[in-house]
């Protein structure tokens, strides 16, 4: 009966048929709005049975949980991954700069004007992107600042409030008021890498700067 599925090759194939589920349902429910997708329109766009999605997914909740989750990861600013060298200045730039152009991106604005569109779903819909996207990325700047702290680069005596008032910085740029209006200006590097540098600057003044390295 699932014989196949628990053999050498069985659990690389059920990965990847998960990855298409969540695919295909990320593409529906940002062109159509959680009301209107339905696992059988995206049984349809995968091409693949109903059936298929429920051995992946119990309901639509958790399909979208998970697709909005592989879609904020997808977009999570690679900075925070792969791990940044230099002072506190150039990592938290790093960081900044990235996670700016990510929530730049058309994809991830589309997301989040999806959600404010669903007036039915929207609390809970909103609590699935914060626990799977901003939640996410604040965690990652967490334990970036939490090592900047040990090393005594900075004054960070409470990381997590930290890292909530930095990605406050970063989202609170008027670039993503702009990008309504004027793609081209909001994603121009100048106006990103500005933003960014007084943003970090004044962040880096508010923990103590280098002056707790000890000189």
């Amino acid at each position: 009966m699932t014989e196949n599925s628990q053999g050498r090759r069985g659990r690389p194939v059920n990965e990847a048929l998960g990855q298409t589920i969540v695919d295909a349902a990320c593409e529906l429910f940002v062109e159509l709005g959680f009301q209107a997708t339905t696992l059988d329109k995206v049984a349809q766009r995968a091409k693949i049975s109903k059936l298929s999605i429920y051995r992946h997914f119990e309901n639509k909740e958790a399909l979208f949980s998970a697709a909005i989750a592989a879609h904020c990861h997808q977009f999570a600013p690679q900075a925070l991954f792969e791990g940044v060298d230099g002072s506190a200045e150039d990592q938290l730039m790093a960081v900044g700069t990235s996670l700016l152009r990510t929530l730049l991106s058309p994809d991830v604005r589309s997301v989040e004007a999806m959600i404010m569109a669903d007036k039915t779903n929207q609390t809970s819909l909103s609590k699935l992107h914060y626990e799977a996207g901003p939640a996410y990325v604040i965690a990652q700047i967490e334990a970036l600042l939490r090592q900047l702290h040990a090393k005594a680069v900075m004054n960070v005596p409470d990381p997590l409030r930290s890292a909530r008032l930095f990605a406050a910085l970063i989202k609170g740029s008027d670039l993503l008021i702009i990008a309504r209006f004027d793609q081209a200006r909001a994603e121009d590097d100048n106006e990103i890498e500005s933003y960014c540098r007084s943003a970090v600057a004044m962040f880096i003044a508010a923990h103590g700067g280098n002056d707790h390295a000890g000189g």
